[in-house]
């Protein structure tokens, strides 16, 4: 058996190593990964590596042969059949489509990726997208599974890694709506609050990390409230860590309506047009694309939110063209 030499591709990035090696090399285990990493024989670009090391696009991981592995594994199952009514309606939440890129609005429920009891997800609709090309499109970057909105993937190798490196390097600007229980004061501001998870009884949770954990930064604005009951908020994100505008919400005292992981109780509110649903949706993202210009998507909200937004007399401005340029 050989070395395998294995890049990473743009839909993998920022994937812990142990996580990564488990998706390719199903039959290795916690244990083995931790001896071939001490002893120098996994390698992330020639260096050594830990399990927890956080992966980038075009990264190559040294595998070494594995021997064994796989001898004692049944054979894995195939993937499931895509159902055609699953395709179409995966082809009607198509925004904006070039010969680079596929933006899609999102739906709140829709996991991005498989895991654990999770066999209903994006990832393996993806063959929906092909339309006329051979590659079917890939991921280059997530939103949470209860997160709507504006969600963008490369139709090639190349254009899939050329977009990764945008959202690496902050030159994709990302807007959100949120509706929050209460109104933050002062009614515009800056919250820069590093992250960093934590175990917990529900999961793993992010948490604010002053001393420890990474950077994380959040532009917010009022765009209109109910007194202080509830706000509608525009917020951008500076950085992209793992449910950022979640606990940064949090932390301005206005848990996300519908995010009883952070906000428990009291991200609820009662009424006959207020959902439970999490009220987090992916607005606008702005792309540079190779000519230089911009350009920019929209994604409509979905019916809950459009619901409570209604409930709360919250008035949504026309939505912009999508444009180049």
């Amino acid at each position: 058996m050989s070395v395998d030499f294995v890049t990473v591709e743009a839909a993998e990035s920022d994937l812990r190593l142990d996580r990564w090696l488990s998706r390719h090399y199903p039959g290795l285990t916690h244990g083995r990964i931790e001896k071939l990493l001490r002893t120098g024989q996994l390698r992330v670009d020639g260096g050594r590596a830990k399990a927890n090391q956080r992966l980038n696009a075009g990264q190559v991981v040294r595998v070494p042969p594995l021997g064994d592995l796989g001898a004692n594994q049944s054979a894995p199952k195939p993937a499931p059949r895509l159902k055609e009514s699953d395709a179409e309606a995966l082809r009607d939440c198509v925004l904006y489509m070039d010969d680079e890129i596929i933006a899609i609005n999102k739906p709140a429920g829709l996991a991005v990726q498989g895991g654990t009891g999770t066999t209903h997800h994006l990832d393996a609709m993806l063959d929906a997208l092909k339309y006329d090309y051979e590659e079917r499109p890939r991921l280059v970057h997530r939103l949470d599974k209860d997160t709507s909105g504006v969600l963008v993937l490369g139709r090639s190798a190349q254009a899939a890694s050329r977009l990764a490196n945008a959202f690496k390097h902050r030159a994709a600007q990302k807007i959100y709506w949120a509706l929050v229980v209460g109104c933050p004061l002062p009614h515009e501001g800056e919250i820069d609050a590093p992250l960093s998870k934590r175990p917990g009884r529900l999961g793993e949770k992010m948490d604010i990390d002053v001393e420890e954990g990474q950077e994380a930064v959040t532009l917010y604005r009022v765009l209109d409230h109910a007194h202080n009951k509830a706000s509608w908020l525009e917020l951008k994100p500076l950085t992209g860590r793992t449910h950022q505008l979640r606990v940064h919400c949090l932390a301005l005292g206005c848990p996300i309506l519908g995010d009883g992981k952070y906000g428990g109780p009291e991200a609820f509110l009662h009424g006959s047009g207020i959902s439970r649903k999490l009220h987090l949706h992916a607005r606008s993202l702005e792309l540079p694309t190779e000519s230089g210009k911009s350009l920019i998507i929209e994604a409509p909200i979905p019916d809950h939110f459009a619901a409570s937004m209604a409930f709360f007399e919250f008035t949504e401005p026309v939505a912009k063209k999508r444009r180049k340029g």
